[in-house]
Parts: structure tokens; C-alpha cells; sequence
């Protein structure tokens, strides 16, 4: 009998489950000893079977040891009831069908299968999830980089479309302490908007926040806090309004304590610019 056909006889299968009849667990020895080839395949089957057996171990309650112990030390007192003549003649010998076993044997090789067929597509589902994860973290990514992006054009666009106004009058406010330290203001003269870029305006600590005043006929007027950038952004923020009808002189940012609401009377001037 050739080793291609031993091994998918079914014999081994049954063999390793212990369904094999004496003649058949026999002949399954004589071809372990024989063939090298059905000895690997019968190792594998009994591996397969005990790594599936390991798996589906349940343990067993406490109390079982306790009451398998109580029955081994009970020693003399257990009981041994002899089967009276009737009772053996009663008892039959059941043989399993051949048929029976290659159902049982087959049986068994598909729950190793679907096992090991469940386990490779759980890690295969598992990895999938893993690249998902991975791929929208880099697409939010991407998203918020788009949009940061977006922000800065928009900002530049802005930039330039104030400066270029032809009503635009622009207007440089240096810092009095230090020379590289200044605002850009844009002084629209038909409408009275204003409009300031403080990106050379120098960091404040978090309790300082700088705000801008218009000169009028000489006395500071409040235009609102001023939102500081990064330097060298280009960034400009639409303060307070005047009438083009008011005479504004010059423009100032000062150093004021940090407040929602902006201050009534400048604290520290720290830039001013004439128009």
C-alpha cells in the first residue's frame, strides 16, 4: 500500500483519536515503523489533536478535588458490587462500524481545520483593523495639515488685498525701546477701517497682551486687543473702526495686563506712528 494512500485512509486520524479497532491500531504501528513518511504525518495529526485539546481545556471546580480525595481515603468502606451471571449475560459488546469511524475521523480533520482556519482569519481581520486605524490617522493628519495650509494662503491673500487698497494709507509703528520691534497698520481713508499686522511685534509673557490706540485730537482712543503671530507670518487683524471723518493722528500699540476687556487708558506705550 502506497504512503500517499495510508495517509488518507483515515486510519491515522482514528488511531490518534482512539477510535481505531486492534487489528486497525495494528496495522497503523507496522506503518509507523515501516514509512518514516506516515510516522511525521501521524506525529502531526496527535499535535493538531492535543494543541486543539489545550485550547478547549476547561478547569475543573475546586470542590472535584475535594470529593476525589474523600472518595480515595474512604478505602475499606467503598463497596465493590459483583455483577451476578444474568447481569454479564445482559452486557454487549458493541462494535463501531468502519463506516462510523471515517465519518468520526473526517469529523475530527474539519474541526482542525475550521480551528486553524478561524485563528489565521482572525490575525488576518486584525491586521486590517491596524492598517484602518493607521490610514485614518494619517489622512486627519493630511486633513489638518490641508487646512492650516488653507489658513496661511488665506491670511496672505488678505495681506495683500489690504495693502494694495488704493485707500489703504500705511502706517509704521515702531517700538520706542527697540528699533526692530514694530506693527504695520493700514488706515483705510474712505472708510475709517483699520487694520493691523503685528507679526514683528515680539512675544509678551502669558499674564501681558498688547492692544492698539488711535490719537484723536490728542488723547488715546481704545481700538482693541491685539491678537500677536508668529513672526514673520503674514497675518492681519481687523480692529475698531473710525470714521473717515475722524481725525486720527497716529497710532499706538501699548503693554497691558491680560483682560477680555480692553483697557480704558493705555498702561505702557510701547510703539507709536504718526500718520
Amino acid at each position: 500500500m502506497e504512503v500517499n494512500n495510508i495517509i488518507s485512509s483515515g486510519l491515522l486520524e482514528l488511531y490518534a483519536a482512539g477510535l481505531a479497532s486492534q487489528d486497525e491500531a495494528a496495522q497503523v504501528q507496522q506503518w509507523v515503523q515501516q514509512y518514516p513518511e506516515v510516522a511525521d504525518e501521524l506525529a502531526a495529526i496527535e499535535a493538531s489533536l492535543a494543541m486543539y485539546a489545550q485550547a478547549n481545556a476547561l478547569q475543573p471546580d475546586a470542590s472535584v478535588k475535594e470529593k476525589l480525595f474523600e472518595r480515595i481515603n474512604e478505602g475499606d468502606t467503598a463497596k465493590v458490587i459483583p455483577l451476578s451471571s444474568s447481569q454479564e449475560s445482559q452486557l454487549k459488546v458493541v462494535k463501531i462500524p468502519s463506516a462510523w469511524k471515517n465519518v468520526a475521523a473526517a469529523a475530527i480533520v474539519l474541526l482542525i481545520g475550521s480551528t486553524v482556519f478561524n485563528i489565521v482569519q482572525f490575525n488576518k481581520s486584525k491586521s486590517v483593523n491596524e492598517e484602518l486605524a493607521q490610514t485614518r490617522q494619517q489622512a486627519a493628519a493630511l486633513a489638518q495639515e490641508k487646512k492650516q495650509l488653507e489658513d496661511e494662503q488665506r491670511d496672505i491673500n488678505r495681506y495683500v488685498e489690504t495693502a494694495r487698497n488704493k485707500y489703504s494709507q500705511s502706517v509704521s509703528v515702531t517700538g520706542l525701546n527697540a528699533a526692530d520691534s514694530s506693527a504695520k497698520i493700514f488706515w483705510m481713508k474712505n472708510t475709517g477701517d483699520v487694520f493691523v499686522d503685528p507679526a514683528n511685534l515680539p512675544a509678551l509673557p502669558a499674564d501681558k497682551q498688547y492692544e492698539l490706540w488711535a490719537i484723536v485730537d490728542g488723547a488715546p482712543v481704545n481700538a482693541g486687543i491685539i491678537i500677536n503671530t508668529e513672526k514673520g507670518t503674514y497675518r492681519v487683524q481687523q480692529m475698531k473702526a473710525f470714521g473717515s471723518a475722524v481725525k486720527v493722528q497716529a497710532f499706538a500699540v501699548s503693554v497691558e495686563p491680560k483682560s477680555a476687556t480692553p483697557a480704558v487708558t493705555p498702561t505702557v506705550v510701547y510703539a507709536v506712528g504718526p500718520i
